[in-house]
């Protein structure tokens, strides 16, 4: 009988573990945090239906799960609070279930594994987190106290009596901190005041929460360059990361930046790739890269950051030679690879994208699907939408020391759809002003007119 339990409890944790992964994997986070809830061991939290997709939990929603949930469960609560806190937190870097072998959640990790039950909330109204602190105020009858590890050691709780415990935590990476690193260190708080509960024997319910998403993403859409000439009216200062730069035996020789790298398979969700390319910290490696006189590559593997258990990697392959024509060398970015699990889909811009081997190549915008730069080459590469913003690469003449692209050639032509127009409208008018003076100029005058002095006309009038 004890062996049958234990394999029903199992399979129980399996079962939330699954669920939880599920739904930390689907729908938009531009609105929503997600709410983690779990109890100590030998408290089992109700069991609820899973949210739909997409679904927004509203402040009601909210109460009555929490209602629900602090029923029947310990009333020592810890609530932690971070500033900012998204689903890709989790998934980009390590998440709960994702990498355990660099995860910035061990600790989290661990305590929901160990768990009896987990109770999860994957999209929450900004408005529903920011009442999570009165809601259990009200629930529980007792006012909040803030703590850390520090102020919790000399407290002596009551295993029976209603406490609301909350542990502020910080999102913000500072000069020297990335988000990873600052997600690292809010999760050593939260093991240590684990750590302290288990050493005092009390029961608990934890809650883990933000009071807003750490990052808004919007659809990437061509549509959405209107909204650059707004900006030139705002005062807007955006941190500027160094661009990626691969070094091999002889120094630098590849460098690569871009305000973002999305990628979306199926049209789902778009995941930008640029946190983990170029913050600082990040999880991506370049190793399988090289670079020569007459070719470069650049491989960049997030292993599972991206999407747990499934390695993905972007390869990005360039070659050089001279043209006799223009009696120089030239560059030319000839394939974009990418690679989702065992599977790789094939982009040609080498029609597109190239520059002058001594130069850069730059690029507002892009992509596979609008004014393609790179165009499909292989049969599932159809499946994958790609949108490489402010896009610029070198591959090749990088000299030592510098940190600097050299000059960049961009990919927008010298008469582009504007000043057509403008040459066009310009041309219409000059047209009409040349016809108009030719008509003027073809007035001729009157050379010939009555005399007035010869004898005038008589009507005769008759009676």
């Amino acid at each position: 009988m004890a062996g049958s339990e234990s394999s029903s409890k199992m399979r129980t944790k399996m079962a939330f573990i699954i669920i939880l992964f599920a739904l930390l994997s689907t729908g938009s986070c531009s609105s929503q945090v997600p709410l983690v809830m779990w109890s100590s061991e030998g408290y089992t939290l109700p069991q609820h239906a899973s949210p739909a997709a997409g679904h927004i939990i509203s402040h009601v929603q909210l109460l009555a799960y929490l209602n629900s949930a602090l029923g029947s469960a310990p009333h020592n609560v810890l609530l932690f609070l971070q500033d900012k806190l998204s689903k890709d937190d989790f998934t980009r870097y390590g998440g709960v279930f994702g990498n355990k072998q660099d995860s910035a959640f061990p600790n989290l990790e661990s305590a929901l594994q160990s768990s009896s039950s987990l109770f999860v909330l994957p999209a929450l109204s900004w408005l529903g987190a920011s009442a999570v602190p009165s809601l259990l105020q009200e629930k529980l009858g007792v006012s909040p106290l803030s703590v850390d590890p520090d102020t919790l050691e000399h407290l002596h709780l009551n295993a029976s009596g209603n406490t609301l415990l909350v542990i502020n935590l910080p999102y913000s990476s500072g000069a020297y901190l990335s988000c990873k690193d600052v997600l690292r260190n809010n999760d050593e708080v939260i093991g240590k005041v684990l750590s302290i509960m288990k050493a005092q024997s009390v029961p608990y319910v934890a809650i883990y929460t933000g009071l807003k998403p750490s990052r808004v993403i919007e659809e990437p859409s061509l549509i959405g360059q209107s909204s650059m000439s707004r900006s030139l009216l705002q005062a807007v200062v955006d941190e500027v990361k160094p661009p990626l730069m691969f070094n091999s035996t002889r120094g630098p020789c590849i460098m690569l930046w871009a305000q973002n790298l999305n990628v979306s398979f199926s049209d789902k969700e778009w995941i930008d790739l640029g946190p983990s390319t170029f913050a600082s910290g990040g999880s991506v490696s370049t190793s399988g890269s090289f670079c020569n006189e007459t070719n470069s590559q650049l491989v960049l593997d997030y292993g599972s950051s991206v999407s747990p258990y499934n390695p993905f990697r972007l390869i990005f392959s360039m070659s050089q030679r001279r043209y006799p024509v223009s009696a120089r060398n030239w560059f030319t970015l000839d394939t974009v690879e990418l690679v989702f699990n065992t599977q790789t889909a094939t982009y040609n811009g080498s029609h597109g994208i190239y520059a002058p081997a001594e130069y850069s190549f730059h690029c507002q915008n892009v992509n596979n699907f609008r004014n393609a730069l790179l165009v499909p080459h292989t049969q599932n590469a159809n499946q994958w939408r790609i949108l490489f913003t402010d896009f610029q690469i070198q591959g090749f003449s990088i000299l030592n020391g510098t940190t600097d692209f050299s000059y960049a050639s961009d990919c927008a032509g010298f008469f582009t759809p504007g000043i057509w127009m403008g040459l066009i409208t310009s041309l219409l008018m000059l047209l009409i002003l040349t016809y108009g003076l030719h008509m003027i100029m073809q007035l001729r005058s009157m050379d010939r007119f009555d005399d007035p002095k010869g004898p005038s006309i008589s009507v005769p009038q008759s009676e």
